[in-house]
């Protein structure tokens, strides 16, 4: 399985991330497929860039973002607050299910 996630970079006591593309077996800071941006929580303002063409392609071709990664994705206005959801369970469970009429739901 391939996950969205983040990877930690920078100083000790000043973390900065890199949104990466990674399989799920791989460690935190290990092996990735690809960087699709960064985060640095510790600046004033908070700096959070993302491609969101590839966060996007990376997320219907079955990736699962992290928690984490979820809401920045929502933050950055990349996704809108289903869609993560919906990219990361399928698009079967996104979709309402049908109803059978003399059917209680």
């Amino acid at each position: 399985m391939v996950r969205i996630r983040l990877r930690r970079m920078g100083k000790k006591k000043a973390p900065t991330y890199r949104i990466v593309v990674a399989d799920a077996r791989s460690p935190r800071d290990g092996k990735f497929i690809e960087i699709i941006g960064n985060y640095a929580p510790t600046r004033q303002p908070k700096l959070l860039n993302i491609d969101g063409e590839r966060a996007r392609y990376w997320l219907s071709v079955g990736a699962q973002p992290s928690d984490t990664v979820a809401y920045l994705l929502k933050k950055a206005g990349v996704v809108e607050s289903g869609d993560t959801a919906a990219a990361s369970t399928g698009d079967a469970a996104a979709a309402p299910a049908a109803t059978t009429p003399g059917v209680a739901a």
